[in-house]
Protein backbone atom coordinates (compact mmCIF):
# COMPACT_ATOMS: atom_id res chain seq x y z
CA UNK A 1 0.00 0.00 0.00
CA UNK A 2 1.17 3.25 -1.42
CA UNK A 3 2.09 5.76 1.62
CA UNK A 4 0.95 9.21 0.84
CA UNK A 5 4.06 11.69 0.64
CA UNK A 6 3.63 14.99 2.79
CA UNK A 7 4.66 17.75 0.15
CA UNK A 8 7.90 19.79 1.16
CA UNK A 9 7.30 23.42 2.18
CA UNK A 10 9.76 26.17 0.97
CA UNK A 11 11.85 27.06 4.17
CA UNK A 12 10.20 30.30 5.56
CA UNK A 13 12.33 33.90 4.35
CA UNK A 14 14.14 35.32 7.57
CA UNK A 15 12.52 38.73 7.98
CA UNK A 16 15.45 41.62 9.03
CA UNK A 17 15.73 42.11 12.49
CA UNK A 18 13.73 45.73 13.82
CA UNK A 19 16.25 48.57 13.73
CA UNK A 20 16.60 50.55 16.98
CA UNK A 21 15.69 54.10 16.01
CA UNK A 22 18.39 54.79 18.57
CA UNK A 23 21.04 53.00 16.45
CA UNK A 24 19.34 54.76 13.28
CA UNK A 25 20.17 57.77 14.79
CA UNK A 26 23.59 57.66 16.36
CA UNK A 27 25.26 56.58 12.44
CA UNK A 28 27.24 58.77 11.59
CA UNK A 29 28.95 59.20 7.60
CA UNK A 30 32.39 57.92 7.09
CA UNK A 31 35.00 57.96 4.61
CA UNK A 32 37.14 55.02 3.19
CA UNK A 33 40.22 54.58 1.06
CA UNK A 34 40.06 51.91 -1.42
CA UNK A 35 41.91 50.80 -4.17
CA UNK A 36 41.20 52.61 -7.20
CA UNK A 37 39.23 51.01 -9.81
CA UNK A 38 37.95 48.72 -6.29
CA UNK A 39 35.38 51.05 -5.56
CA UNK A 40 32.41 49.19 -6.64
CA UNK A 41 33.90 45.57 -5.60
CA UNK A 42 34.54 46.98 -2.11
CA UNK A 43 30.77 48.62 -1.89
CA UNK A 44 29.27 44.92 -2.79
CA UNK A 45 31.60 43.04 -0.23
CA UNK A 46 30.24 45.10 2.74
CA UNK A 47 26.49 44.63 1.55
CA UNK A 48 27.40 41.07 1.38
CA UNK A 49 28.93 40.75 5.13
CA UNK A 50 25.96 43.49 6.38
CA UNK A 51 23.09 41.43 4.91
CA UNK A 52 24.38 38.25 6.86
CA UNK A 53 24.73 39.93 10.52
CA UNK A 54 21.90 41.15 12.54
CA UNK A 55 24.11 43.53 14.67
CA UNK A 56 25.72 44.98 11.04
CA UNK A 57 22.33 45.46 9.90
CA UNK A 58 21.07 47.64 12.35
CA UNK A 59 24.75 49.52 12.64
CA UNK A 60 25.03 50.18 8.84
CA UNK A 61 23.27 52.16 6.80
CA UNK A 62 23.75 53.02 3.16
CA UNK A 63 26.99 52.35 1.12
CA UNK A 64 27.90 54.68 -1.27
CA UNK A 65 29.92 55.10 -4.44
CA UNK A 66 28.90 58.08 -6.05
CA UNK A 67 28.48 57.81 -9.85
CA UNK A 68 27.63 59.73 -12.76
CA UNK A 69 26.73 58.41 -16.41
CA UNK A 70 29.37 60.35 -19.21
CA UNK A 71 29.66 60.31 -22.77
CA UNK A 72 33.00 59.94 -24.18
CA UNK A 73 33.58 61.84 -27.73
CA UNK A 74 36.56 59.81 -29.09
CA UNK A 75 37.59 59.47 -32.86
CA UNK A 76 34.42 60.36 -34.20
CA UNK A 77 32.58 57.90 -31.79
CA UNK A 78 30.09 58.53 -28.50
CA UNK A 79 30.58 56.23 -26.02
CA UNK A 80 28.88 56.07 -22.66
CA UNK A 81 30.00 54.80 -19.54
CA UNK A 82 29.65 55.37 -15.66
CA UNK A 83 32.51 57.53 -14.02
CA UNK A 84 32.87 57.32 -10.26
CA UNK A 85 33.39 60.92 -8.75
CA UNK A 86 35.17 60.53 -6.22
CA UNK A 87 37.58 57.90 -7.44
CA UNK A 88 39.64 55.74 -4.86
CA UNK A 89 36.92 56.18 -1.71
CA UNK A 90 33.58 55.26 -0.35
CA UNK A 91 31.22 56.54 1.92
CA UNK A 92 29.30 54.36 4.64
CA UNK A 93 26.61 55.23 7.12
CA UNK A 94 27.38 53.36 10.44
CA UNK A 95 27.11 53.34 13.82
CA UNK A 96 31.33 53.21 14.75
CA UNK A 97 31.51 50.42 16.68
CA UNK A 98 33.73 46.79 17.26
CA UNK A 99 31.74 44.99 14.62
CA UNK A 100 31.87 47.68 12.10
CA UNK A 101 35.44 48.28 12.50
CA UNK A 102 36.08 44.37 12.10
CA UNK A 103 33.89 44.64 9.08
CA UNK A 104 36.03 47.41 7.46
CA UNK A 105 39.39 45.69 8.35
CA UNK A 106 38.23 42.36 7.08
CA UNK A 107 37.22 43.91 3.88
CA UNK A 108 39.62 43.25 1.00
CA UNK A 109 40.62 46.08 -1.14
CA UNK A 110 40.03 48.49 1.67
CA UNK A 111 43.33 50.84 3.34
CA UNK A 112 41.02 52.22 5.89
CA UNK A 113 39.45 55.19 7.21
CA UNK A 114 40.26 58.36 4.72
CA UNK A 115 41.56 60.38 7.95
CA UNK A 116 44.02 57.36 8.56
CA UNK A 117 43.81 57.65 12.16
CA UNK A 118 42.58 54.76 15.05
CA UNK A 119 39.96 56.71 15.79
CA UNK A 120 38.40 58.16 12.21
CA UNK A 121 36.54 61.35 12.58
CA UNK A 122 32.45 61.11 11.02
CA UNK A 123 32.19 63.65 7.62
CA UNK A 124 31.14 67.30 8.55
CA UNK A 125 27.73 68.00 7.46
CA UNK A 126 28.81 70.39 4.88
CA UNK A 127 30.62 67.41 3.47
CA UNK A 128 27.92 64.91 3.82
CA UNK A 129 25.55 67.66 1.97
CA UNK A 130 28.01 68.07 -0.49
CA UNK A 131 27.96 64.61 -1.53
CA UNK A 132 24.30 63.57 -1.25
CA UNK A 133 23.67 66.28 -2.96
CA UNK A 134 26.01 65.93 -6.05
CA UNK A 135 24.23 62.71 -5.96
CA UNK A 136 21.05 63.70 -5.84
CA UNK A 137 21.62 66.27 -9.11
CA UNK A 138 23.29 63.66 -11.27
CA UNK A 139 20.61 60.98 -10.89
CA UNK A 140 19.34 60.39 -14.20
CA UNK A 141 21.62 62.99 -15.98
CA UNK A 142 24.08 62.21 -18.64
CA UNK A 143 26.97 64.13 -18.59
CA UNK A 144 29.02 64.18 -21.91
CA UNK A 145 32.81 64.46 -21.98
CA UNK A 146 34.75 66.97 -23.85
CA UNK A 147 38.35 65.45 -24.95
CA UNK A 148 38.96 68.80 -26.74
CA UNK A 149 41.33 71.85 -25.84
CA UNK A 150 41.58 75.03 -27.42
CA UNK A 151 45.08 74.72 -29.05
CA UNK A 152 44.66 70.70 -29.93
CA UNK A 153 45.55 69.22 -32.81
CA UNK A 154 42.67 67.29 -34.83
CA UNK A 155 42.10 65.67 -37.96
CA UNK A 156 38.21 65.82 -39.60
CA UNK A 157 37.02 62.59 -40.21
CA UNK A 158 33.68 63.38 -41.92
CA UNK A 159 32.08 66.22 -44.07
CA UNK A 160 33.58 68.78 -47.02
CA UNK A 161 37.00 68.88 -45.09
CA UNK A 162 37.54 65.67 -44.34
CA UNK A 163 41.21 64.21 -43.51
CA UNK A 164 42.42 68.03 -43.24
CA UNK A 165 44.56 68.78 -39.85
CA UNK A 166 43.92 71.50 -38.07
CA UNK A 167 44.42 73.61 -34.95
CA UNK A 168 41.19 73.96 -32.51
CA UNK A 169 40.52 78.01 -32.19
CA UNK A 170 37.17 78.12 -30.82
CA UNK A 171 34.91 75.21 -28.76
CA UNK A 172 31.31 75.66 -27.65
CA UNK A 173 30.69 72.71 -25.51
CA UNK A 174 27.23 73.63 -25.71
CA UNK A 175 26.11 73.21 -29.22
CA UNK A 176 29.00 70.62 -29.23
CA UNK A 177 30.47 72.55 -31.92
CA UNK A 178 34.45 73.09 -32.82
CA UNK A 179 35.88 75.62 -34.86
CA UNK A 180 39.21 74.37 -36.39
CA UNK A 181 42.36 76.24 -38.10
CA UNK A 182 43.08 74.32 -41.39
CA UNK A 183 45.03 74.99 -44.47
CA UNK A 184 42.74 75.58 -47.71
CA UNK A 185 44.40 76.59 -51.18
CA UNK A 186 47.60 77.47 -48.83
CA UNK A 187 45.58 79.64 -46.84
CA UNK A 188 44.38 78.86 -43.33
CA UNK A 189 40.49 78.86 -42.71
CA UNK A 190 38.55 78.37 -39.72
CA UNK A 191 36.04 75.68 -40.53
CA UNK A 192 33.22 74.61 -38.32
CA UNK A 193 32.69 71.07 -37.20
CA UNK A 194 30.48 69.09 -34.85
CA UNK A 195 32.80 66.74 -31.71
CA UNK A 196 31.82 63.72 -33.56
CA UNK A 197 33.38 65.07 -36.98
CA UNK A 198 37.08 65.10 -35.45
CA UNK A 199 39.57 62.82 -34.12
CA UNK A 200 43.04 63.48 -31.88
CA UNK A 201 44.08 59.69 -32.80
CA UNK A 202 45.99 60.11 -35.43
CA UNK A 203 49.62 60.38 -37.32
CA UNK A 204 50.91 63.22 -39.85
Amino acid sequence: MAVARKKAHPPEPVSAPEVSSEVVAARRWYALRVFTTQENAVKNYLEGEVKRSAALIEQVGAILVPQETVVEMRDGRKRQRNKITFPGYLFIEMLLSKETRHLIDGAPGTMGFADGTQDPQPLRAEEVDRILGRVEERRGQITVEIPFQIGDKVKITDGPFKDLVGSIKELNQEKRRLKVLVTVFNSSTPVEVDFLQVTTNFTT
